[in-house]
């Protein structure tokens, strides 16, 4: 229990640690229902920019996972955070589905395809040919370049799906420029999150399946963190990296 004595507010990845294809993982509904009886801060965290949080809020709870729309954090969310903090009141042509859009409405952005400030990408499974050829030519003529997340692939049923990384680097590629990536696993989105509950990262945990996202970001943002078994890591993808989790379990059900 290294430590664990000191966590008072978790934040937690939603997709491999609480749910997973459409169902709640064991002991997951057990856990947020036991943090919301206790009164714990908490924010469940998806690198998914597709929906917002009320949508993410009502498909978990149809398949049983009861998380207030409150208590979901996107990488949609934490873009539009960070635009505002570089830029109150800017201008945005954005690529991506409601989960972005209504974000940066909600903090007061105008979108627009004429000089904007910024080219914001996220999850899209609309892409179209002359939305990315507006971005490239708004990105040659000074737009700043923004990603929500940098996953290359997404999960569905029938197989990966091409996610915001593949998509930025076909603009990458025509542009000669990276995009400033806001999304896991840049600390930036935990830093934010911990903002929107207001709790501080010496007594704050990180709940991950991802060694490569969700550990290392928790480990930069001076989290303690906490792998679980249930998504992607095995013992031979954890021993990979040169960093290692606080704890390690085999699901979330052992924090019950």
């Amino acid at each position: 229990m290294t430590g664990r004595s000191k966590v008072k507010n978790w934040l937690t990845d939603m997709d491999g640690v609480l749910w997973h294809e459409g169902k709640p993982i064991p002991g997951a509904p057990e856990l947020v229902k036991k943090w919301q009886a206790e009164g714990t801060e908490f924010l469940v965290l998806t690198n998914n920019s597709i929906y917002t949080p009320r949508d993410l809020a009502a498909r978990l709870q149809a398949g049983g996972l009861d998380v207030p729309e409150s208590r979901i954090y996107t990488s949609a969310l934490a873009t539009a955070d960070f635009v505002r903090s570089q830029k109150p009141g800017g201008t945005a042509f954005v690529i991506g589905e409601a989960g972005l859009t209504t974000a940066m409405h909600e903090i007061g952005y105008v979108m627009t395809e004429v000089d904007p400030d910024y080219v914001v990408l996220g999850e899209t499974r609309n892409l179209s040919f002359d939305a990315l050829t507006k971005a490239v030519r708004l990105i040659n003529k000074g737009a700043r370049f923004i990603a929500t997340n940098p996953d290359v692939t997404g999960p569905s049923a029938e197989g990966p799906l091409p996610a915001t990384g593949a998509v930025a680097a076909l603009i990458t590629a025509a542009t000669g420029k990276d995009p400033y990536i806001v999304g896991k696993p840049n600390p930036m989105m935990f830093r934010s999150a911990m903002n929107k509950i207001n709790v501080h990262s010496e007594d704050t945990a990180m709940i991950g399946d991802r060694m490569d996202t969700d550990i290392v970001a928790g480990i930069e943002a001076g989290l303690h963190t906490i792998l679980v078994r249930t998504g992607i890591s095995d013992d031979a993808e954890i021993a990979k990296y040169p960093f290692r989790p606080t704890e390690i379990l085999n699901s979330v059900a052992d924090l019950i």
